[in-house]
């Protein structure tokens, strides 16, 4: 096995910053890379985006977002902690039990970063109230445990033409895709799936690995930051991970000339 040659001296080299300066702090090594640098870091601090379910694939989207600076968070979940999720949902504690997920979720965040705007939709939205939550962020999050608020959640992006970021971690497998916001030419949610999988639904009966939905959020994190920062991401492309092997796979996503929602 070949050795790893030794960073450079530079690499551990401490970066001066202005200390009264919250972005240039905060975001310090954001500012560092020449991809985001000032100006991207200015777009992502006046972005809203608006997270749908704060289970495991939430939270760890949720954190990286606050830490980040993005300027505006929207959590929706109507669920409530159940012990059951202490162990994959790590902006819970055991004393948050029967309270409201997204209440709980948001007093973390401003914990984590107390110079964004955090707001809280506790109820289930409807079709029309979706479609008004969607309309007013820049970005959306779909890290939800059903097929039914999936393709409600798609529908509306498509509709008021919003990028959509959609994971989903089962078992020892975590998925994720970029949707839209040109759907004329990009594929959907529904072009991917035409009927609900129920063999993704939950992971309440078929079981999940702790950190896979962590994976899968910080990787929503990742494509959301990108985006909101003006880097140019894969549309389309269906991330595939399987943690008993180890792979990746990443397949395209075709558009469906019969989608019911983007065609």
């Amino acid at each position: 096995m070949s050795r790893c040659s030794p960073l450079p001296y530079w690499a551990f080299r401490r970066t001066n910053v202005v200390s009264d300066d919250p972005l240039a702090t905060r975001a310090a090594r954001h500012l560092a890379l020449p991809q985001i640098g000032r100006l991207g870091q200015e777009r992502i601090a006046s972005s809203t985006a608006l997270i749908i379910g704060v289970g495991g694939i939430g939270c760890a989207t949720a954190t990286y977002l606050a830490s980040s600076g993005v300027g505006r968070l929207i959590l929706n979940d109507f669920d409530t902690v159940d012990a059951t999720n202490l162990g994959r949902q790590p902006l819970y504690s055991p004393d948050d039990v029967g309270q409201l997920k997204a209440v709980c979720a948001a007093d973390r965040l401003r914990d984590i970063n107390p110079d964004i705007e955090i707001d809280v939709i506790g109820n289930r939205l409807d079709a029309d109230a979706l479609s008004d939550a969607i309309r007013s962020v820049d970005i959306v999050l779909d890290g939800c445990d059903n097929f039914t608020t999936r393709f409600a959640v798609n529908d509306a992006c498509v509709a008021e033409r919003k990028t959509l970021i959609s994971g989903a971690a089962i078992r020892f497998e975590g998925q994720l895709a970029v949707f839209g916001p040109d759907y004329k030419s990009s594929p959907c949610y529904r072009c991917l799936y035409m009927e609900a999988d129920e063999s993704l639904d939950n992971c309440s009966g078929n079981g999940v690995l702790s950190p896979i939905p962590a994976v899968v959020g910080t990787l929503a994190a990742t494509e959301c930051l990108k985006i909101l920062a003006g880097i140019e991401t894969n549309v389309g492309q269906l991330v595939l991970f399987d943690a008993l092997s180890g792979e990746w796979r990443f397949v395209g996503i075709g558009k469906n000339p019969e989608c019911v929602a983007c065609s």
